[in-house]
């Protein structure tokens, strides 16, 4: 045995010896009535707080489970966060911001109104208010994901979600611009106004009665949309999801919404 472990062997035989010792001590003290008393209420103290470290214990393991739960709930709220974020920078075109309606593409409405600027204004008796007549003008739904998921690819071609339901608010603004003419009457028409009143109306045979439809020219007059091979290509998709129908006559392809 070398001399750390004779060190090692006599602190342990001391500590125990002191141990005893101190066993014989509060042995002798406990026989004694008073000193009695002192260790009994010494015991209920210490119970005492043995019972209070025990209530601690059991708080800071529920303060731990609170801590992760919180955590947890962060974690989601941050997923969350993200996505409304993701949601604000990618809102669809076509959809209108909070407080605002959605505003038409194309300056052709415009062009149209201001050509009407000389024209005096329709009597009340003559008809409806304006505001009844825009209630009147029938407007296309947009198409929904679910809906242009279902385009067969070949039909879609390269055309995303939102350029088609763009050429849904175009043809939507023609629509809206051709029956705003043809719900006024004619004597409070300017002159070129009044001729595409006519034509309007020329334009209507039996299969268009009561329903609502435009023809190329109309998106050339009131849109900017290009009428050309991709144009063509989204009519087909929107005939597919059954938004518009076509009606062909007397040279004319009327497109008819659904």
């Amino acid at each position: 045995m070398n001399h750390c472990e004779l060190e090692e062997v006599t602190h342990h035989i001391n500590n125990k010896i002191s141990m005893i010792k101190r066993l014989l001590e509060l042995r002798a003290v406990a026989k004694d009535p008073d000193k009695r008393r002192t260790l009994l209420k010494i015991e209920q103290e210490v119970a005492a707080i043995n019972e209070l470290l025990d209530r601690f214990e059991r708080y800071v393991g529920q303060q731990r489970d609170l801590l992760k739960h919180l955590k947890d709930l962060e974690g989601f709220f941050q997923e969350d966060e993200q996505d409304a974020h993701h949601l604000k920078n990618n809102t669809p075109p076509h959809m209108p911001k909070r407080g605002q309606q959605a505003a038409p593409q194309g300056g052709g409405q415009v062009a149209v109104q201001s050509r009407q600027t000389d024209a005096p204004p329709a009597p009340q008796e003559q008809g409806p208010p304006r505001k009844h007549q825009r209630n009147q003008i029938k407007e296309m739904e947009f198409i929904t994901v679910p809906e242009f998921d279902s385009i067969p690819p070949y039909m879609k071609g390269r055309v995303t979600y939102d350029q088609l339901n763009a050429a849904v608010q175009s043809i939507n603004t023609a629509v809206t611009s051709k029956y705003k003419i043809l719900h006024q009457s004619v004597k409070t028409l300017n002159n070129v106004s009044r001729t595409l009143h006519q034509r309007f109306k020329d334009q209507e045979t039996k299969d268009t009665k009561g329903q609502f439809f435009i023809v190329e020219l109309d998106i050339r007059e009131f849109t900017q949309l290009k009428v050309d091979k991709r144009f063509v290509g989204m009519l087909n998709m929107l005939r597919h999801c059954q938004r518009l129908k076509e009606v062909r006559g007397g040279g004319l392809t009327r497109f008819i919404l659904l």
